[in-house]
């Protein structure tokens, strides 16, 4: 299966229904609205692909959510309403899918890295250390930010 059938798996079945629905190889992990949230989110994915067979993409998968995450709550703190980020990962082989879906409408924009600053190199990490990442909008408000693994050479 290539990267684009299982994005479009993904979107068939659409981002609401996976992060409320236990589908096999499915994990949805409902998140607080607080930063320790990171490492709940980073604990989990490494749990799941462990539980997968697939310890050894623990360190970068965590690292993808951390920042995910990381932007999940920086961003939706912006957001009216709702306060609610889910971590959801999908194995769907040969890859494994992690996404973040967050209550902000606002666009995931990559910035141009700065090496020296403390902040602004999210995204440019996510893109580095997955096979591709994205975004889709939700049908309730918010949107899903993924990347995507791939599990076998």
């Amino acid at each position: 299966m290539v990267t684009a059938d299982c994005l479009q798996i993904t979107r068939e079945v659409g981002f609401d229904h996976l992060l409320t629905s236990g589908k096999p190889y499915t994990t949805s992990c409902p998140l607080p609205f607080q930063a320790d949230s990171v490492k709940t989110a980073r604990d989990v994915t490494r749990s799941t692909l462990r539980g997968w067979g697939l310890p050894e993409l623990g360190d970068d998968a965590a690292l993808v959510v951390s920042e995910l995450v990381t932007n999940a709550v920086r961003y939706a703190m912006y957001a009216r309403g709702r306060r609610e980020i889910t971590l959801l990962l999908m194995r769907v082989v040969p890859h494994v899918l992690l996404a973040v879906a967050d209550p902000s409408d606002d666009v995931p924009r990559p910035k141009e890295p700065d090496f020296v600053s403390e902040n602004g190199r999210g995204l440019y990490i996510v893109e580095t250390y997955s096979q591709c990442w994205g975004w889709d909008p939700l049908a309730h408000g918010g949107k899903a930010v993924w990347a995507l693994f791939r599990t076998e050479p």
